[in-house]
C-alpha cells in the first residue's frame, strides 16, 4: 500500500501581498500601501492544499531556507493537511519569496526565487518515487533544477509505476524551452492552460497547438478560463466541458490550481478521465466563489455542496 495518493513537486515561496497602493513604485522614491498581507505562496502549494480539502492523501517536496519564511510555508502546508516529512530544508539559500502589487482587478509581482530554485533530482528522498501513486510536478520555470532533471525524474516515475501530471505553467523568460517531444510521451497527463500551450508550441490558435502535442501526448486536459475545458485522449476524440460560470466572482486567484486539484483527486481515486476533466471543471468554478486560491476548500463535503446549490453540478 502506497503511503500517499499524489505528491506535488514543485516551488515553495510565502507571499507579501499589498494593496491599496498609492501610486505605481518610482525609482528613488517612496509610496504607501494601506493594507498588508504575509502568507503561503506558490501555486503548487494551492495545489496541494486543496488536494488535500477534497480528501486526498497529500505529500510535497520542495525546498525552503532554515528561515521564518521556511517556517511559515511548513506551518501553513500542515495546517492544510498536507504532509510535509519530504520538504528539503538549507541553510544555503533563502525560502522563495513574491511581493504582490495589487491595482484594481490587476497586480505587479516581483518574484526572488531562492531554494527553489536550486533543488534537484540529488536532493530528492527516493522514497517519494516509491510511496505515492502519483506524483504532480508544477511551475518548472520557476525551478531551474528541476527542470534540468526533468526527464530523469519522469523515468524514475515510469520505472516506479507512478503516474505523473506536469502543469509546465508561464515562463517568466518567455523563451518556452521545454523538449515537449521528448517529455510530453513520459507525463500521464499534461495539464496547460491554452495560453502556455500556444506560447510552449509557438502556435497562433489553440486549434494549431493542440495538434502540434498530439502525436507526443498520452492525455492531456487544456484549461480554457471561461470557456472550460479540452480533454485529449490518444486514440479518443477530444471532449470539451463548459465552464460552470459563476456571475459574482470574488477573485479567480489559484482557479487553474484548483481545477487540477479537482481533476487529480479524482484521477488518484481511479475515475475515467471525463469524470476527472468534470470535477475539475467544478472545483475551479468553486475556487472563484471565495478570496484567495484556498479559502473556499475547507473539505469535499463543502466544496461539492457549493458545486450543487451555486453551478448546478451534480
Amino acid at each position: 500500500m502506497k503511503q500517499f495518493d499524489i505528491i506535488a513537486l514543485g516551488e515553495l515561496n510565502v507571499d507579501l501581498i499589498l494593496n491599496n497602493i498609492e501610486g505605481f513604485p518610482e525609482v528613488g522614491k517612496e509610496k504607501f500601501a494601506k493594507q498588508m498581507t504575509l502568507t503561503l505562496g506558490s501555486s503548487t502549494a494551492i495545489f496541494a492544499a486543496n488536494a488535500a480539502a477534497l480528501g486526498a492523501k497529500v505529500a510535497f517536496c520542495g525546498m525552503i531556507g532554515n528561515d521564518s519564511f521556511g517556517d511559515l510555508v511548513e506551518t501553513s502546508l500542515k495546517a492544510k493537511g498536507v504532509d510535509t516529512r519530504y520538504l528539503i530544508r538549507q541553510d544555503k539559500y533563502a525560502t522563495g519569496a513574491t511581493i504582490c502589487m495589487s491595482y484594481d482587478e490587476d497586480r505587479a509581482n516581483l518574484t526572488y526565487q531562492g531554494a527553489m530554485d536550486f533543488m534537484g533530482l540529488a536532493d530528492i528522498n527516493p522514497e517519494v518515487f516509491k510511496e505515492t501513486k502519483h506524483i504532480h510536478i508544477s511551475s518548472i520555470y520557476m525551478q531551474s533544477g528541476v527542470k534540468r532533471d526533468l526527464m530523469q525524474i519522469l523515468e524514475l516515475c515510469k520505472a516506479n509505476g507512478v503516474t505523473v501530471s506536469l502543469d509546465s505553467q508561464w515562463d517568466p523568460t518567455e523563451t518556452w524551452d521545454l523538449d515537449y517531444k521528448a517529455v510530453l510521451p513520459l507525463v500521464t497527463v499534461f495539464m496547460p492552460n491554452e495560453t502556455e500551450l500556444k506560447f510552449l508550441t509557438g502556435k497562433a490558435t489553440l486549434e494549431e497547438a493542440i495538434e502540434e502535442i498530439r502525436p507526443y501526448t498520452n492525455a492531456a486536459v487544456i484549461k480554457c478560463g471561461s470557456k472550460g475545458s479540452i480533454l485529449m485522449r490518444k486514440g479518443m476524440p477530444d471532449r470539451k466541458q463548459d465552464a460552470l460560470l459563476n456571475k459574482n466572482v470574488v477573485d479567480c486567484i489559484g482557479a487553474g490550481d484548483s481545477f487540477n486539484s479537482g481533476f487529480l483527486t479524482r484521477f488518484a481515486a481511479g475515475d475515467a478521465l471525463d469524470k476527472c476533466q468534470e470535477y475539475g471543471n467544478m472545483t475551479g468554478a468553486v475556487n472563484t466563489t471565495a478570496a484567495g486560491g484556498t479559502t473556499a476548500f475547507t473539505n469535499r463535503e463543502d466544496v461539492e455542496r457549493i458545486g450543487r446549490e451555486r453551478f448546478g453540478w451534480s
